[in-house]
Parts: C-alpha cells; sequence; structure tokens
C-alpha cells in the first residue's frame, strides 16, 4: 500500500516554539520508546506512523536503545522513512539519542566522547540519514567532565551530523551548566526531555538555593518536552480497578513494577478521573492538557500502541484550558488531600 499524506495534516494541530529557537514542535509528539522494535508488528507501526504525520505531528522521536533489541525502533523507522516518507523528511523533527548502554565493553555507556559519536554514527546508519534534527544525551554521567559530553554534542552539529542538540533527565544545576558550555561553543542547548507527569513533578520542585529546572529552562531559554506524561498507564483508566492481567504492571519485565500501583495512586487516579469525566475527556487526556497548561512545555512526548490510542491521546488537544476550579481541585488531590 503506498502511502498519501492528507493534504489537511497541519490544519488541526498547534505548534509551540521551542525555548527561544526558531524550531517550533507540535503540541503533542511520537516517541518510539516502545512498540517500534523488531518484536512488534510492522504494519501496525507503520499505521501508526501514518496516522500520526496526517494529523500534524512532525516530530518523531528515538534513541540507540530502542526496541526490543536495542536499535531495531532505528532501523524499522528508517525502513518507513524510506519507503513512505522520503519526499517528506524536510517536514519532519526526527530526534535520537545515546547515554544508555548499548554495547559491551567500557565504550557503550554514558557519556564519553567516543561513545556518543560512535553511537550517532551508527544511529544514522540505522535511519539511513545524513543527519538528525535533534541529538540528545540521554541522561547525565557522574564520571565524565560535562566539558567532555557537550563537546560531543556539538561536534555533531559542527559536523554536520545533527541540526540542533538537546539533553534528557538533568538536573537543574547541571542543565544551566551544561547549557552554558555549549554556548561557548556556539551551539544552544535547543530542549530537555524531563519524566514529567501528574505523578512525577520534580522539574518544579526548588533544591536549596537552586531553582526549579522549568525556572532554568525558562532562563536559558531551552524547550522542554516531558516523557512518560501517563506514568507508564497509571494515569489511565487502566488501573482503576487493580491490575489487569496483560498490562505493563502485570508482566514481570518493564518499567511498570506492581509495587507501583499502590492504592493511594489507585485512589488519586479514580478522584482525577472523576474531574477528567466532567470536562469530557478521559484521564489520559486531562493528564496531557494539565502539562500543556504551562506554556514552558513545548510539546509533551506520547508513546501508543495503536493507531486508536494515538487517536485518543490527540482528542486531548480539543480541551486544553482549566478554570482555576479545576486546578485547585487536582492540586489538592495529587497532594492527598
Amino acid at each position: 500500500m503506498t502511502y498519501n499524506p492528507l493534504k489537511e495534516r497541519y490544519d488541526n494541530m498547534n505548534y509551540r516554539r521551542c525555548g527561544k529557537s526558531g524550531i517550533r514542535l507540535p503540541e503533542i509528539s511520537l516517541g518510539l520508546w516502545h512498540n517500534f522494535g523488531s518484536v512488534d508488528i510492522f504494519e501496525n507501526f507503520r499505521q501508526i506512523l501514518w496516522r500520526a504525520f496526517d494529523s500534524g505531528i512532525t516530530h518523531f522521536d528515538l534513541a540507540n536503545n530502542y526496541g526490543p533489541v536495542p536499535g531495531s525502533a532505528e532501523e524499522n523507522f528508517g525502513i518507513i522513512l524510506k519507503k513512505d516518507f522520503n519526499h517528506l523528511r524536510d517536514e519532519m523533527i526526527i530526534s535520537t539519542k545515546a547515554g544508555w548502554g548499548m554495547w559491551p565493553g567500557p565504550y557503550g555507556d554514558f557519556g564519553s566522547r567516543k561513545y556518543l559519536l560512535s553511537s550517532l554514527d551508527q544511529s544514522l546508519k540505522r535511519m539511513n540519514l545524513e543527519y538528525v534534527d535533534i541529538f540528545y544525551s540521554h541522561r547525565p554521567d557522574p564520571d565524565t567532565p560535562l566539558e567532555e559530553t557537550m563537546g560531543a554534542l556539538a561536534q555533531a552539529v559542527h559536523q554536520g551530523k545533527a541540526l540542533y542538540v538537546g539533553i534528557s533527565s538533568y538536573p537543574a544545576d547541571l542543565t544551566r551548566k551544561a547549557a552554558q558550555i555549549l554556548k561557548d561553543m556556539n551551539v544552544s542547548c535547543l530542549i530537555h526531555q524531563p519524566k514529567y507527569s501528574m505523578f512525577n513533578r520534580w522539574v518544579e520542585v526548588a533544591t536549596g538555593r537552586d531553582p526549579s529546572l522549568l525556572d532554568v529552562l525558562e532562563e536559558t531559554g531551552i524547550g522542554c518536552i516531558p516523557f512518560s506524561p501517563l506514568e507508564q498507564g497509571l494515569l489511565t483508566d487502566r488501573y482503576l480497578k487493580g491490575i489487569p492481567v496483560g498490562s505493563r504492571a502485570y508482566k514481570p519485565t518493564g518499567f511498570l513494577k506492581a509495587e507501583d500501583v499502590t492504592e493511594q495512586r489507585i485512589s488519586k487516579s479514580k478522584r482525577l478521573n472523576e474531574i477528567a469525566a466532567k470536562r469530557n475527556q478521559s484521564l489520559a487526556q486531562m493528564a496531557i492538557a494539565w502539562l500543556l497548561k504551562d506554556r514552558r512545555v513545548t510539546s509533551v512526548l506520547i508513546g501508543v500502541s495503536s493507531v486508536a490510542q494515538l487517536d485518543d491521546n490527540l482528542k486531548t488537544l480539543n480541551n486544553l484550558n482549566f478554570s482555576e476550579e479545576e486546578l485547585k481541585k487536582i492540586e489538592s488531590i495529587l497532594k492527598g488531600e
């Protein structure tokens, strides 16, 4: 089957400026962390990518280790790019990352110049690309000088292998330092990708004399794209009655563990779900909208396993406004009051 993108694909998506850059990203971006690997059904995720692009999603987020197996999400994405999107490359923002374990030995993990640049070369080969739009340091490395890690990102830009660079999961103090190091190398840090949701609000918290991460991003002109906005499914209706068979928490592998599905969290989710219903939204839609209420958030990164799930998440954009009363009730629930 041949893919022909909808002519009206940009009509119903809003795009926000990423920090102080010239780049605008869709309010919802698609992450390929799960469901796009070698163990998944090719035609299923191909259809997801088609629907995403037809819906105005222009940003597709990957990493070297996405799969399983590691690297297979990039390989599959590269195949689909060549088959379906080859003539549409300039309408897309494609990002990848390096920082987690990827190959054996001392040079396949964390933040050395050797690892980051070698990984980027491998990612470009897997996706059959000359460059990525954004290349991230996937996590801070306590044992590598920050100057070395940021120097590798800057080198990727200077070599033309990445147009922009970003960081992920860096705390506020390291984010400010990283931004300054990059600036001294004539490269701007475009974006930060933190884990952020109603149940995980560390980016809002100031520590000691240091401002919050969100405040640092605003100060330095860096965009913000939260990942895991639904807390691995806890902020959906899936766990309102406990742990269903076949769910992420039910399986022995994965990032969501059974012990994460606490009675306290289920209770909060039930109360939040009541507010969402009054807004004519699902809990998942409200959780995404809650992140987008902050203009410092450029885009929210979602992961889906089906076209139907993608369509459901996109309905979030039909109602992004909250009343003061709604925000107060939500805050009270999240604080456990």
